[in-house]
Order: structure tokens, then C-alpha cells, then sequence
């Protein structure tokens, strides 16, 4: 491995700001690993070499000319694959948008492409962001680069290992129900879920629309926080977008002082389900915290309890109606239309072949539980626990500043192990979903390895809306005290490929 793979995103910009080297030869060192470690990981559903290397020498030339960019430019990204892309295709995971090239951006991507950030191709995902492992992608499992018969965690689960493979050192996930936190744990990296409407859903292809947070990945809580910054803000765009500045979440990456700062453990995260290995580690991680002065009291969320079940059913209620687009008559797959058939069988002909078994398992529950007679008693109450859900986060953030929790019960499965068992499966976002159902900030960052397997262990730290700023400063100082620690990232305790 070169030692650019090995730099972080904040020295690489440096680095190609200084003209010391090329944004070219930065990306190129990237393809080449690309095409290295792919056939083992699965982590990219496209990749354009051309296309890169323009996007490089592009910058390159910008730099050149003495143009001013941001502290990211020429630095490579991968682009999970439900952002819309002009020039490459986005497919969602899924046959039914097997090869549709969008006519626009998404304005995630466009603001990538505005930061003079280099994209390197799009990610791998479970079907339409559903899953928890990367196993329901139309094409094919994603596996962890720390152990290849292992899940990545799902849904951006390419996004994740491509990261921890140093195929790039940067990528973007959307956060539905721990879809970014949950994979930067079992893959021993950082990611983050901004407040929701902190990041713009515009072009993002939806799953639960009050629910989905684009987000970053990188290998450390400072290149995160770059990424952070470069793609979010207000976006008239999109509906759902706050009105307020974007918190000084690099400024609090680089700060990482959390002297008497009041850190709550939530008491209903632990217990039985628990990996040993994970609770082991997690409870050095608050021994930490209180060693770095930050004042530790245990915290009660009782409603907690319910939100699992209550997401299970406004998640798959959202896409029964998002999902319901796909329909054959417009864009993406078409079968069955030979000229002899109504429109509604070559829809249902369609959707039948091009939807996998997760997504139809989740629009039937969802259009089951929004279905007369039965809304009040499924949908309508589960927006009831969303409240107390909420209730109980700003209760606790009235005693605390941040909350911490582990952010996975486990540390990452073997693939196929949970394929036929959904409630299993659901269970890997247990600690996360309650963080979506409020609306806040969390971020997972890597707190060491379980005995059991020696695979890495993510510790969930949760802020209140727009309180991103404390998750990166409680990061940022949990990083650099276990990397003293370590003698370095945990992901040079990774196995090499």
C-alpha cells in the first residue's frame, strides 16, 4: 500500500494544495487500490477511471491557476449509490434502477463537486438503503475488509469498506435507522448522523423521508468533520432543510477538551443481547471519558424500549408510499410490455422482478399498517412513541450534554448468518434508532476491539438537534486518547488484504 492511501483527507488536501502532489496522482493511487482489493470487498458499483482522472486534473489546473478551494480539494470520495449522479449511473442497490443515469445531481453531489472533492465512483448498499448488512443489494454482498466472511454493515455498507480498505479516504452515507453509524462500528471507523434537515435530502433516493440523514464516513473524527462541513447547510431544495448555520464541527474535531463536560449512560443500552467483547470495551470507553474529566452519571430513557418496533413501522410506511414511484411507466426496468398487457400488469410484473425480497417485505408491512381500519392502530401509535422517544431525549439532554451508548449490541456477523431471520437482523440498529426517530446528531467512533473475535467495537455518542458540534469534540478527544493508547488508528490492527 502507498503511503498517500495511508495519509488522512486533511493532509491529503494539504498536501495537493502545496502542489506537493497531484490531485492526479492521489486519485491514481486510489484506482489502483480500487482495482486491487475489489474483487475481494465488493464495495463499489461503478467506477469510471477517465472520469476521475478528468475530475483531478480539473483541480489540478484550478490550483494551478491560484485558485483558492477548499481545504478538501482533489481529495477522493466514494459516493454511496441512492445519490443522484448526471454522469454515473444511480441505481439504489436495486435491479429496478439497474443502469439510470439521472438527468441531475443530487445536491450532496454537487456540493462535493463545488469542494473540488474528487468522486471516485458509488458504493454498494442494500436495496434502497433497507438492511443492515449490505446483503440485500441487488448486486451482490459487500464484505469487511477485517474479515471477508464478515457484513460490513448495511445499509451503506459499501461505503464503509471502502473506506476501511483504503480505497478512499472519505465516502457518503444516508442514516435511515443507523445506516452510517452502524457500519463505521463493525468496520472500525468513524461516521456520523448530522440532525436531521442538517444535511439536504434533494436527490436522494428516498427510503423513509422523515427519517433518511445524508452523512460522512472517514478514518478519523477531523476528516469527518471536513466532509461534514463541505456538504451540509440550508437548502431551498429541499423541504425539510433547517434555517441555521452548520455547527463549528471542524473547529470542535480539532478542539477535543471535554473537561467537565456531563457524559449520560443510557441505562436501557446493555444487558442481555449484548456481546461481552462490546459491552467490555464500551465500558473502558466511559472510563475514558471520566479519566478526561467529563462528569459520568447514569441516565433513563425508558421509552427507548419502543423504538424498535415503532420504527419497523413508520420506516416501511414512508416507502410504501415513496417506493410506490417505481412503477414501470416512467424510468428504470420494464417487463412484460410485449403490447398484450394493461399497464397494471406490466407494473406489477415489474415491481415483482425488480424489487428484492426486504423491499417487498417492507412496502407490505408498510401499506398494511397505513390501510383503513388498522392506521390509528399502527402508524398513528408508533408517532405516539416517536414523541416519547423525543420526550426522553430532551429530558436527559436537560442533565447532560452528550449521551453515550455502544452502537451495535455485536460486533460484525458472518455473512448469511441473519439472512433468513429479520428481527435478528433489525436488531443491529438497536441502539440507533432512536437517535433517527428524534432527530438528533450521533456518531459512532471506534473504541477497540471485542476479545471474542477481536473486531472492532463503535461507541455511539448522541447530541441534541444541531448539537453535531459536541458529538465531534467528544470524538475527537475518545480518538486521540485510544490512538495514544494504541500507538496509532485501530486500523492498523486491521488484517492486510
Amino acid at each position: 500500500m502507498t503511503e498517500l492511501l495511508r495519509k488522512t483527507a486533511a493532509e491529503l488536501g494539504e498536501l495537493i494544495a502545496g502542489r506537493e502532489v497531484s490531485a492526479a496522482e492521489v486519485a491514481q493511487a486510489h484506482l489502483d487500490r480500487i482495482a486491487e482489493v475489489e474483487p475481494k470487498v465488493n464495495a463499489f458499483l461503478h467506477v469510471n477511471a477517465e472520469t476521475v482522472l478528468a475530475q483531478a486534473r480539473a483541480v489540478d489546473e484550478r490550483i494551478a491557476r491560484g485558485e483558492r478551494l477548499g481545504p478538501l480539494a482533489g481529495v477522493p470520495v466514494a459516493h454511496k449509490d441512492v445519490f443522484t449522479t448526471k454522469d454515473m449511473p444511480t441505481t439504489a442497490g436495486s435491479k429496478i434502477l439497474e443502469g439510470w443515469i439521472p438527468p441531475y445531481d443530487a445536491t450532496v453531489t454537487s456540493r462535493l463537486r463545488e469542494a473540488g472533492l474528487v468522486i471516485l465512483g458509488k458504493t454498494n448498499l442494500d436495496e434502497f438503503a433497507m438492511g443492515s448488512s449490505t446483503e440485500n443489494s441487488a448486486y451482490g454482498p459487500t464484505h469487511n475488509p477485517w474479515d471477508l466472511s464478515r457484513i460490513p454493515g448495511g445499509s451503506s455498507g459499501g461505503a464503509s469498506a471502502a473506506v476501511a480498505a483504503y480505497e478512499a479516504p472519505l465516502s457518503t452515507g444516508t442514516d435511515t435507522g443507523g445506516s452510517i453509524r452502524q457500519p463505521a462500528a463493525v468496520t472500525g471507523i468513524v461516521g456520523m448522523k448530522p440532525t436531521y434537515g442538517g444535511s439536504s435530502r434533494y436527490g436522494v433516493i428516498a427510503f423513509a423521508s422523515s427519517l433518511d440523514t445524508p452523512g460522512p464516513f472517514a478514518r478519523n473524527v477531523l476528516d469527518a468533520a471536513l466532509l461534514h462541513e463541505a456538504f451540509s447547510g440550508h437548502d431551498v431544495m429541499d423541504s425539510t432543510s433547517i434555517h441555521a448555520e452548520v455547527p463549528a464541527v471542524v473547529e470542535a474535531a480539532r478542539q477535543a477538551d471535554i473537561a467537565g463536560l456531563r457524559v449520560g449512560v443510557v441505562k436501557e443500552f446493555g444487558g442481555e443481547g449484548y456481546q461481552p467483547g462490546v459491552l467490555a470495551r464500551f465500558r473502558e470507553a466511559v472510563d475514558l471519558l471520566e479519566s478526561l474529566g467529563a462528569k459520568v452519571v447514569e441516565v433513563s430513557c425508558p421509552s427507548f424500549a419502543y423504538a424498535l418496533p415503532a420504527y419497523y413501522l413508520i420506516a416501511p410506511s414512508e416507502c410504501s408510499s415513496n417506493l410506490a414511484r417505481f412503477d414501470a411507466m416512467r424510468y428504470g426496468l420494464r417487463v412484460g410490455d410485449d403490447g398484450t398487457r394493461s399497464a397494471e400488469e406490466v407494473m406489477a410484473l415489474t415491481r415483482a422482478a425488480g424489487f428484492g425480497p426486504e423491499v417487498k417485505r417492507r412496502i407490505m408491512l408498510g401499506t398494511y399498517a397505513l390501510s383503513s381500519g388498522y392506521y390509528d392502530a399502527y402508524y398513528g401509535q408508533a408517532q405516539k412513541v416517536r414523541t416519547l422517544i423525543s420526550r426522553d431525549f430532551d429530558a436527559a439532554f436537560h442533565q447532560v450534554d452528550v449521551l453515550v451508548s455502544p452502537t451495535t449490541p455485536t460486533t460484525a456477523f458472518p455473512i448469511g448468518e441473519r439472512a433468513d431471520d429479520p428481527m435478528a437482523m433489525y436488531l443491529a440498529d438497536l441502539c440507533t434508532i432512536p437517535t433517527n426517530l428524534a432527530g438528533n446528531a450521533a456518531i459512532s467512533v471506534p473504541c477497540g476491539l471485542a476479545d471474542e473475535d477481536g473486531l472492532p467495537v463503535g461507541l455511539q455518542i448522541m447530541a441534541p438537534v444541531l448539537g453535531d458540534d459536541r458529538c465531534y469534540r467528544v470524538g475527537a478527544a475518545v480518538e486521540r486518547a485510544l490512538e495514544d493508547r494504541w500507538g496509532g488508528p485501530l486500523l492498523a490492527k486491521a488484517p492486510a488484504l
